[in-house]
C-alpha cells in the first residue's frame, strides 16, 4: 500500500527481503501447527513427511481457491487489465502439479510406514481400516488423486471454467475429507457417527464465512492489484522494451 502511495523502489526491495525469511517462517509455522494440532492426537505415532504432505495439501486447496476467486472476478472487470487467459492455464498446471505432490506425499508416508511394519507406526493406518473410515480411505484415493489428475491432464481443460470450477469444489471437499481422515479416527477409532456431522460442517461454514467477510472487506478497501509495482506492465502483457522504444522515438532518446 505504501508502494502505491510513493512508488519508491525501497518498498519493492523490502518486500523481497521479507518474503525470503517469510517462506521459512511459514513452513515452520505450518509444520508445527499440523504436528501439534493433528499428529499429536496420536502422540505415539510419528512421520517425518507429515508436514510436507499437509503443506502440499494446503497449497493445493489454496490454488483451487485462487482459481475460483479469479473466475468470479473476471466478469466484473476489476482485474481485466492484468488477468489474462493464460494465467488460468498456469493455475491449472500448478493444480495438476500439486495434485501429484499431495498424492505422492500421502503414498510415500503410507509406503514407508507399512513396509517398516513397526507396531508403533502401523497402528495409525490400522485404525483407519475400521468402520466407515475404510470407505473414506477409498473416497480419498479416487476423489483426491485419480479424478483430479485425469481431469486436469488435458491442456484445453485448464482454461475451461465449466470443468475446472467443479473440480475446484471437489478439491475443497477432498481437503475437508482429508482433514477428517487425519483428525477424527483418533477420537472415534471404531467409525464416525453421522449424528455429530453438524459440528465439523458448522465449524467449516463459520470459518469460511468469517474469512470470506474479512477478504471482501479488505478487497473493497484497497485497489485490487498493486498500482505502482515494477512488474505491472509485464503482468499486463506489455513489453517494456516496446514502451522504451516508443518513449525514445517521442523524446529523441532523452529519457
Amino acid at each position: 500500500l505504501k508502494q502505491d502511495e510513493t512508488g519508491l523502489a525501497e518498498c519493492y526491495h523490502k518486500m523481497r527481503v521479507y518474503s525470503g525469511w517469510g517462506i521459512v517462517a511459514f513452513a515452520l509455522l505450518l509444520t508445527f501447527s499440523f504436528v501439534l494440532w493433528m499428529q499429536a492426537l496420536s502422540y505415539q505415532w510419528f512421520s517425518a513427511i507429515y508436514g510436507v504432505y499437509l503443506f502440499a495439501n494446503s497449497v493445493w486447496v489454496g490454488l483451487a481457491t485462487v482459481y475460483v476467486i479469479a473466475v468470479i472476478l473476471l466478469p466484473q472487470g476489476v482485474l481485466t487489465a492484468v488477468l489474462k487467459e493464460h494465467y488460468f492455464y498456469y493455475l491449472g498446471v500448478l493444480l495438476l502439479g500439486f495434485t501429484l505432490l499431495a498424492a505422492y506425499g500421502e503414498f510415500a508416508q503410507y509406503f514407508v510406514v507399512w513396509n517398516a511394519n513397526m507396531p508403533e507406526e502401523t497402528f495409525w493406518y490400522l485404525i483407519r481400516e475400521n468402520g466407515n473410515w475404510w470407505g473414506l480411505s477409498m473416497i480419498l484415493i479416487f476423489g483426491k488423486c485419480f479424478v483430479p489428475f485425469f481431469v486436469l491432464l488435458p491442456v484445453k481443460v485448464k482454461t475451461n471454467f465449466r470443468v475446472l470450477v467443479p473440480t475446484c469444489f471437489l478439491i475443497w471437499t477432498m481437503y475437508a475429507a482429508d482433514l477428517a481422515f487425519n483428525v477424527f479416527p483418533s477420537l472415534h477409532p471404531d467409525g464416525y457417527h453421522f449424528k455429530w456431522i453438524w459440528l465439523p460442517v458448522g465449524c467449516l461454514m463459520f470459518m469460511g464465512g468469517f474469512l470470506a467477510r474479512i477478504f471482501l472487506k479488505k478487497f473493497d478497501a484497497h485497489p485490487p492489484y498493486p498500482q505502482r509495482d515494477p512488474h505491472l506492465l509485464e503482468a499486463m502483457g506489455v513489453s517494456t522494451h516496446a514502451v522504451n522504444d516508443l518513449v525514445d522515438a517521442k523524446t529523441g532518446g532523452a529519457r
